[in-house]
Parts: C-alpha cells; structure tokens; sequence
C-alpha cells in the first residue's frame, strides 16, 4: 500500500484513540517499513510471497513488544512496535486476494458498500486459495517507474505482486474495500493489545489527558 494509504488508514483507525504525539510515532514505524531495508528481505512486513505463518508470526511478536516496552515504561517504544504491527496488519488487505475471495461471495447480488466488508472472516484467513502477491525482482522494479507500469504487467506473472496489489485506486478499482478492511484491523489490533494490558499501561499507551514522559 502506498504512505499515503497507510497515513490515511492510521490515522482514520486511531485519530481518536490516542493522542496525536502517540500517533506520530505509530505513524512513523509504520511508514518507515516501507523504506529500502524494509522492502527487501521482510515479506514479514507486507504479507508478501505467501509468507503468511511469517507475517502473522511477526504481528504477534509486534505485540509483546509492545507490552514489554510499556511494562519498562518504554513508552515510545512500545508506539513504534505497534506502528510496526499497524503496517503489517493494513498490507495483509492490500497484497493479498483476501478481498477478491470476500467480493466473490457477492456475485449473484449488487456489490455490498466497502464499509460490509469483515476484515477476519476465518474461513477466508484460513482458506487454501488465500493467496498473496509474489515479487518477481528486478522486473517488479518496473511497475513502480512512471510509464513503464504497463510494460511490468505484460511481462509480469498473474501471481504477482504488480497484478494482485490494491495499493491505491489507481491500481485497484475495488481499492476502498482493501482500505476499509485495513481501518477495521488497525482498530481491532488495538482492541487486542487494550485487553491485554493494565489500567495503567492502557492510560500510558494511549496518552491522553494527562502528559507522560515518551
């Protein structure tokens, strides 16, 4: 998913659920895992190449970091693990035919508003036929060069990243769906860590009210 995606999501997810010095610094990680280190190595980040046991592994790794970070008074810490988490979590929509499985439950009647769309059906996580994009490197590398996208998917596999992606509505025609989806996990995502955690760590995690040291 593009930054912007991502700012947007984000900020839709949890503008009023935190405070805006905490949703910074979420929003910082999670943009920062699309930087070149993040993008090579790190299927874990984006739920690429069908690394889902990878990904979902590194989602709950997110996670107990940030309670550890908060349990240390860590508290920038324990944002930026669940910014991590946020971009992870919000690629899953994005990269993946989760959205073309839920659609295609749809097709005898008129296409459902985006905001329908249940982010956790476990029949769809689970299924044998989820798929995610592959990324066929250097040729993939076209597809995000102006004026060279068509070429890329010409030449590019229909399991690729390239032709599977709803990364933007420039990409995808049913981009609202993916981006609705990924608003409703970012806030699920933060309803899971909020049960896990004390009073106290929820207030210090959440920052709102009353001013803590980050």
């Amino acid at each position: 998913m593009v930054p912007t995606g991502h700012a947007q999501i984000t900020r839709q997810a949890l503008g009023e659920l935190v405070s805006a010095r905490a949703l910074q610094t979420i929003l910082i990680a999670n943009l920062r895992q699309d930087n070149l280190r993040g993008q090579v190595g790190h299927d874990e980040y984006h739920f690429d190449n069908n690394a889902f046991e990878k990904a979902n592994t590194y989602l709950d790794e997110q996670c107990q970091l940030s309670l550890d970070a908060l349990r240390d008074g860590q508290v920038s810490s324990a944002w930026s693990a669940f910014g991590r988490l946020t971009h992870a979590a919000q690629d899953f929509y994005a990269h993946s035919n989760y959205v073309t499985m839920w659609l295609a439950r749809h097709t005898d009647s008129t296409p459902p508003a985006s905001t329908e769309i249940d982010p956790v059906i476990s029949d769809l996580i689970n299924s044998p036929d989820l798929r995610s994009g592959k990324t066929y490197y250097p040729q993939e590398a076209l597809y995000f060069v102006p004026g060279f996208r068509k070429l890329a998917l010409a030449i590019l596999p229909d399991d690729s990243h390239a032709h599977m992606n709803y990364d933007s509505p420039k990409t995808n025609p049913h981009y609202e769906y993916a981006f609705v989806a990924a608003v409703k996990r970012t806030q699920l995502e933060f309803e899971k860590l909020k049960s896990l955690l004390s009073i106290d760590s929820l207030t210090l995690f959440v920052d709102m009210g009353t001013q803590h040291a980050a």
